[in-house]
C-alpha cells in the first residue's frame, strides 16, 4: 500500500491574480475550505501517512495553516526552495524527504474526486500518469492514452518512483545529470518512450484550477451556488 505522497505548492499563482497577491494558491478557498484542505482529505481516505509540501511564495502562510488545520493523521513534512525550481527541480530537492519507494505526486491546483486505485508497478516501471479527456483549455492534450492511443491531458496526479528521477535517468533524458531548476515533464516523456511509465485514463470528477474563473466553476460544482 503507498504510504506516502508529495504536493507541489511553491507556485506563484501568477493566472489567479489578483487572488493570489496575498494568498498562495493552495490556501485558495472552494466550498469554504482551502484547496490544500481537500488534497489532504484524500490522501487521509487513501491510507498516506507522510506527506512532503515544497514551499516558496507566501511559504510562511502556508506552514501556519498546515501547523494549526491539517488532519493528525498527517505527517507534514515541508521541502522549502529558496529560489524556484519548477517541477523537476523541486521534486529532486525534496526526494530525500520521502521513502525510497512510490508515492503520490498531486499539483497543488487541481481537484479530484478521490485518488485512483494505486497499480502494482513492475521493477522496471517507474510510475503511471492519470490523464482525463482534454478540457476546453487544453484541447491538443498533454500525453496519448495507452488504452486508446488518443491524446488526453495529464491530470496532475501520478504515481511514481524515485528512481524517476535518478542520475541515469536525469544524464538519459537531458545529457547530464541535470539539477537545480527544470522541468519534470521530459523525464517522463522519456520514461513513457523507454516503456517505462503507463498512462490510465481518470474517470472521476476532476478539474484543473488554474485560473479564478475555474476555481469559481469548482465552487459552483460543489456548492450547486454561484458565489
Amino acid at each position: 500500500m503507498i504510504r506516502q505522497a508529495m504536493i507541489f505548492a511553491a507556485g506563484e499563482g501568477r493566472r489567479m491574480r489578483p487572488l493570489t497577491l496575498d494568498c498562495p494558491k493552495p490556501l485558495l478557498s472552494v466550498a469554504g475550505r482551502p484547496l490544500l484542505a481537500w488534497h489532504l482529505d484524500r490522501l487521509v481516505a487513501a491510507g498516506i501517512q507522510r506527506v512532503v509540501i515544497n514551499l516558496h511564495y507566501l511559504a510562511d502562510q502556508l506552514r501556519q495553516w498546515v501547523k494549526q488545520s491539517a488532519p493528525v493523521e498527517l505527517e507534514i513534512i515541508f521541502s522549502e526552495e529558496a529560489q524556484l525550481l519548477e517541477t523537476g527541480g523541486g521534486l529532486l530537492q525534496a526526494l530525500p524527504l520521502l521513502d525510497p519507494a512510490p508515492f503520490w505526486l498531486i499539483n497543488g491546483d487541481i481537484w479530484l474526486d478521490s485518488l485512483p486505485s494505486a497499480p502494482q508497478l513492475e521493477a522496471e516501471e517507474l510510475g503511471r500518469l492519470w490523464l482525463v479527456p482534454n478540457p476546453p483549455h487544453h484541447p491538443d492534450g498533454d500525453f496519448v492514452l495507452q488504452d486508446t492511443g488518443q491524446r488526453a491531458t495529464f491530470s496532475g496526479c501520478s504515481l511514481l518512483k524515485p528512481e524517476l528521477l535518478s542520475t541515469a535517468q536525469r544524464v538519459a533524458t537531458f545529457g547530464e545529470p541535470r539539477t537545480g531548476a527544470f522541468k519534470l515533464a521530459p523525464l517522463l516523456h522519456k520514461a513513457l518512450e523507454q516503456g517505462r511509465l503507463s498512462t490510465a485514463l481518470y474517470t472521476q470528477g476532476w478539474m484543473d484550477v488554474g485560473t479564478p474563473e475555474r476555481l469559481e466553476a469548482l465552487h459552483t460544482h460543489l456548492t450547486g451556488a454561484a458565489r
